[in-house]
């Protein structure tokens, strides 16, 4: 067996989120896209520096709290009512925030707001994030891209010590091959050791429409960035419009990005949007995707976000979901914590838009879904690494099932697909329960013997869903 094909997977969280490390389905074993639930409204733009156009939200936790940054903007009869700015809120949890007074900027003769950005041609689209290289400045603690309404300035790059005060890092663009009227997102990957950043741009559909689209660039120092390159998706995925992107590692398995672009439904209009604040039709909702090399996505089709019930989010534009997955507090006592996502309502409508908070399991998003008639999945090669101490190494799930239903699992050798001994479904007690570590056992007890060696994980499932798995 070729090396290349084993993967070294350390004891790292492998996430069973597509199907590139997953050998085979059998039965009726199949991913199964999760959708996230919903919560309060966390932000209500009720300011007159914000309005019906708030949008291009971005959340992460720092150091020292959560921060959100956001677009204040409004607009009325097709035209804004005043210049667009970029806002700065903070919380303690992820779910209650506040608006502070910052008195950086003067807005209607008044410095009492939380305006961050004024007069400057990147707040139409101001993404900030946390520098977590650990070379980085202090002074250049937080750095951001930004972009104006026309997209024609490029993105601009910024940096600050506190998240607060910024100032431009260069008088020029730092990436211009774009077409960049979204929110246009950037991070340091520390797996890559590099910026990455995710921005618009038009591909046409076959009958010639321009098409929103998504290209990536890297850097090794944010000002110099490599020849932008177009996303590619499995094969099979429809060509649809992508409003905004959202993509960022994923907490808890950096190596693996996620994304949660807004997609566009150009033509499609509903008796709700009355408010003739839009202009032009196009409906929204959210969804997911996913990629282990930062180019290659495997992208849904089916909705992550729906609408839903609310009639405000059948109204063009919204639905956006911001940039950011944070975790937040338990939502029971006794249960682990949970991802807090964020998505956009009452959006070109009468009133104010609002910030509506969305939860998520951990490692939640897609699982290998079986029926209680049964299926099973057998992963492709794999190597782990047993802790420097000398406690028991064990698999651990993060699973769900019924009462009535379970798992079993066995290890195979990688060479002759034949069980180890004492690690045989047999030897496997059935695994019942939910929890984001659920610990298998087997007959054959600590696994740290076979460290090291490539291996294969099969796992059978009976109304029950597995999402991830590790060894420790």
């Amino acid at each position: 067996m070729g090396a290349s094909r084993i993967k070294p997977l350390g004891n790292a969280r492998e996430l069973l989120w597509d199907m590139e490390r997953i050998e085979t389905l059998a039965g009726k074993a199949a991913l199964t896209l999760h959708r996230p639930e919903f919560r309060e409204a966390v932000i209500v733009h009720d300011q007159p520096w914000e309005g019906s156009t708030c949008c291009y939200h971005t959340v992460f936790r720092d150091p020292v709290n959560y921060k959100m940054y956001y677009r204040g903007g409004d607009r009325r009869g097709g035209k804004s009512t005043h210049p667009e700015v970029t806002c700065y809120a903070e919380s303690d949890d992820g779910v209650t925030w506040r608006k502070p007074n910052l008195g950086l900027c003067a807005f209607g003769g008044s410095r009492a707001n939380n305006i961050i950005l004024g007069d400057d041609p990147a707040t139409h689209s101001f993404t900030p994030f946390f520098d977590t290289r650990p070379d980085c400045p202090p002074e250049q603690a937080y750095k951001a891209l930004g972009s104006s309404e026309d997209g024609r300035c490029g993105l601009l790059a910024f940096a600050s010590a506190d998240g607060v005060n910024w100032s431009r890092l260069a008088n020029e663009p730092v990436i211009t091959k774009g077409a960049f009227d979204s929110q246009n997102v950037v991070f340091w990957d520390s797996s890559r050791q590099l910026y990455m950043s995710y921005f618009r741009d038009l591909l046409k559909f076959a009958d010639g429409r321009p098409c929103r689209a998504i290209k990536t660039a890297t850097s090794p120092d944010f000002l110099h960035w490599s020849e932008p390159v177009w996303l590619r998706y499995d094969e099979g995925t429809p060509d649809e419009e992508l409003y905004t992107n959202a993509i960022l590692p994923y907490p808890r398995a950096p190596e693996i990005y996620v994304g949660f672009p807004k997609r566009f439904i150009a033509n499609r209009t509903t008796c709700y949007d009355k408010s003739g604040l839009g202009w032009i039709p196009g409906l929204s909702d959210g969804v997911f995707m996913s990629s282990r090399d930062g180019v290659h996505f495997k992208r849904w089709t089916e909705a992550f976000v729906r609408p839903g019930l609310q009639t405000e989010r059948w109204v063009n534009r919204n639905n956006m979901t911001a940039w950011g997955l944070v975790e937040t507090a338990p939502e029971l006592p006794g249960t682990p914590p949970v991802f807090s996502l964020y998505s956009t309502e009452n959006y070109y409508s009468e009133g104010a838009v609002r910030l509506r908070r969305l939860v998520m399991r951990l490692d939640g998003f897609v699982s290998v879904q079986a029926p209680a008639s049964g299926g099973s999945l057998i992963t492709k090669p794999f190597t782990f690494s047993a802790p420097a101490s000398q406690e028991p190494v064990t698999l651990q799930l993060n699973a769900s099932t019924s009462a009535a239903g379970g798992i079993r699992g066995e290890i195979l050798s990688a060479d002759d697909g034949r069980p180890l001994p004492g690690f045989a479904a047999d030897d496997c007690e059935i695994l019942f329960g939910d929890s984001i570590d659920l610990p298998m056992r087997w007959r054959g007890g600590d696994l740290r013997p076979w460290s090291s060696q490539p291996i294969k994980l099969r796992l059978e499932l009976q109304d029950a869903d597995v999402f991830a798995y590790r060894f420790a």
